[in-house]
């Protein structure tokens, strides 16, 4: 499969649109300066032509021009580009036309007269909006493409922690290591076990067992099985999960409320890979373990409720499955994913998202993770009475989600290499270590990251020394 997302390093296209030749000019100096590759329109009917002509990211336009206005243009962008971001000049005492033109699907809308920074940094995050989208589209394909070869689930997302979380479990998925994976409810543990096993190349099945959804009673004989007449009410053999799992993969969901005498056959299994059904006689077992939890078992290990030596067994290799909010970029994608299913689950015909909308489940907090995300594009696709989700279908504490910026605070008098240090770093921390990110984000080169980075290391070296 050739497919590939999309070069984050190649300059993005902008067509700089406006009836006034000095404009053009002005503008045209000031983004080729920022990296783009700059396009220019004297006319609404010159920017179709360019955009039909080129793959255009973002189209910046004036509002008012002769024969077609911007708001014009942003409507018809629609048709002819509909994956170009558009961004209106306005002049003051048209706010309501630009704001008309948001609601054809325009960006954002910057008043006149221009100032660089606010127009640089509208044109950029629209920039940024276009690759997110672009590179959410190509990873759909892949998903469908994967799903359709190997006709198996698999993880929806690109976000730096995510991707992290994967290349530790695709370097894990050919040994026979016990794997445990860590993470909050919700954050798809046992997609991460099921992604293991699938790239292990194990020929036996994958056996999934939730022990939190199992009364403590029946737990031992779920795992390890019994013989006819091992208590009351066997009334015949069954093989365990353990034996189930013969040549494949056992996946021990919420490890952490496995009770102290269970801990103790678990241990003895994966010390000396045997174990005795309830009334049977010892039985070799040749299976790989990966086991989840999303409780802290170095608190449970002081509180006696968990054993120490079970717990580094478990812990050959921890795989950490990313909460929502720290990968909010895949929003948009697992948004399109779980519209598709659930559209094709209840019948409806495919359903597109409002701009609007998709910001606020941008901005929300997921506390429930994806799970949450997947039950509130259900009910969504369930109970909305249009072709499109709209803020009116979504749960109210997600409808009233804002976007919250990240502040620094420095002092007066802190010196300036002190807070570009600080700046850094805190935006590095905040793209999951993503330099090329952290540049767009900071409106500088990456090739800055990397040297001031390195120069903060090497000085450390240096200290040291």
């Amino acid at each position: 499969m050739s497919l590939t997302t999309p070069d984050p390093l190649a300059p993005s296209t902008l067509v700089v649109v406006d009836d006034e030749e000095a404009n053009l000019v002005s503008l045209r100096k000031l983004f080729v300066k920022e990296g783009y590759r700059v396009l220019t329109a004297g006319s609404g009917q010159e920017a179709l032509e360019l955009c039909r002509q080129h793959q255009v990211d973002v189209v910046l336009t004036d509002l008012m021009m002769p024969r077609m206005d911007g708001l014009e243009l942003v409507r018809a962008l629609r048709t002819v580009a509909p994956d170009a971001e558009a961004v209106v000049m306005t002049a003051y005492g048209t706010i309501e036309t630009a704001v008309a033109a948001m609601r054809e699907g325009a960006y954002d809308f910057v008043e006149k007269p221009l100032k660089r920074v606010q127009i640089v940094k509208s044109v950029r995050k629209a920039a940024e909006r276009h690759r997110l989208l672009e590179e959410n589209k190509t990873l759909r394909r892949q998903l469908t493409a994967l799903q359709k070869s190997q006709g198996t689930q698999r993880i929806v997302g690109s976000a730096p922690a995510l991707r992290q979380a994967l290349e530790i479990a695709a370097q894990a998925a050919p040994s026979t290591a016990t794997v445990l994976v860590l993470g909050e409810s919700g954050t798809g543990k046992e997609l991460i076990a099921r992604t293991i096993h699938d790239q292990s190349g194990a020929a036996g099945a994958f056996v999934a067992v939730n022990l939190a959804a199992l009364p403590e009673t029946i737990v031992e004989s779920e795992l390890f099985g019994h013989e006819k007449g091992a208590f009351t009410g066997a009334v015949a053999r069954r093989e365990g999960r353990v034996a189930q799992a013969a040549g494949g993969t056992l996946f021990l969901d919420e490890i952490g409320e496995l009770s102290p005498a269970v801990q103790v056959k678990l241990l003895r299994l994966l010390q000396q890979g045997e174990y005795e059904p309830l009334g049977g006689t010892t039985r070799r077992a040749s299976f790989r373990l990966i086991a989840a939890t999303n409780r802290d078992l170095g608190a449970a290990i002081e509180q006696g409720e968990f054993r120490e030596d079970l717990y580094y067994r478990l812990h050959v290799i921890a795989v950490t499955a990313p909460p929502l909010r720290d990968r909010q970029g895949d929003v948009p994608l697992l948004v399109d994913h779980f519209l598709q299913l659930y559209c094709d689950k209840n019948g409806r015909a495919p359903m597109r998202v409002e701009r609007d909308a998709l910001d606020r489940l941008a901005a929300y907090d997921w506390p429930g993770n994806v799970r949450e995300l997947e039950n509130v594009i259900e009910r969504a696709v369930v109970l909305a009475k249009g072709e499109a989700l709209t803020i009116a279908d979504l749960p109210p504490t997600v409808a009233k989600a804002e976007r919250t910026s990240e502040q620094l605070s420095f002092g007066i008098g802190t010196p300036l290499h002190e807070i570009e240090r600080r700046v850094i770093h805190q935006t590095l921390a905040h793209t999951g270590g993503d330099k090329q990110l952290a540049a767009q984000l900071l409106g500088i080169s990456a090739r800055t990251i990397y040297r001031k980075v390195g120069a903060e290391r090497d000085a450390k070296g240096t200290t040291r020394s």
